[in-house]
């Protein structure tokens, strides 16, 4: 199909394509606490991850976020879910998640804030960014193979986010 027929137009709601990346070793998961300077997220814990670069495929950019960020590779991510985060403007964005399994390796020093291998069930004691306590139940229980969970995310009027998974 040529490119005037992909149906773009300016018109149409349009998504920011982020990567949000869960490694494992154990019963332990490797979060990144922001850095205190951060606009977004500082010193609340998330996955890692960014931006999808143009020219990339969401796995690549996936595994590129993890080794810039974190010095480690991993060979085995799988896509564990995809949520839409409705900003109520354009453009929104679109997160995809993967998760996989890392039994060695060290990390390396992030600008982006400090890395840490948290245990699974200390994780609701955390400061968390505000989806997680949600969507990390989902990304621990995904297994390779499986197919990835959907959901769409909003703020409600008080700015508190809601996620619907379907």
């Amino acid at each position: 199909m040529p490119v005037l027929d992909q149906g773009i137009s300016l018109d149409r709601y349009m998504l920011i394509p982020r990567t949000l990346i869960f490694l494992t070793r154990g019963e332990k998961v490797l979060l990144i606490k922001g850095a205190q300077n951060k606009r977004l997220w500082a010193d609340l814990y998330n996955g890692i991850g960014g931006h999808i670069e143009q020219g990339e495929d969401v796995l690549g950019a996936a595994r590129r976020e993890l080794y810039e960020e974190t010095g480690l590779k991993a060979n085995d991510l799988w896509l564990c879910g995809c949520v839409i985060v409705d900003t109520k403007v354009n453009p929104g964005v679109g997160i995809f998640i993967f998760r996989g399994e890392c039994q060695e390796g060290e990390t390396r020093p992030s600008n982006e804030g400090s890395l840490e291998w948290k245990s699974i069930s200390d994780i609701g004691k955390l400061p968390l960014v505000e989806d997680l306590p949600t969507l990390l139940p989902k990304i621990i229980a995904s297994q390779k193979g499986t197919p990835p969970f959907s959901a769409h995310s909003f703020y409600d009027e008080s700015g508190k986010i809601v996620i619907s998974f379907y």
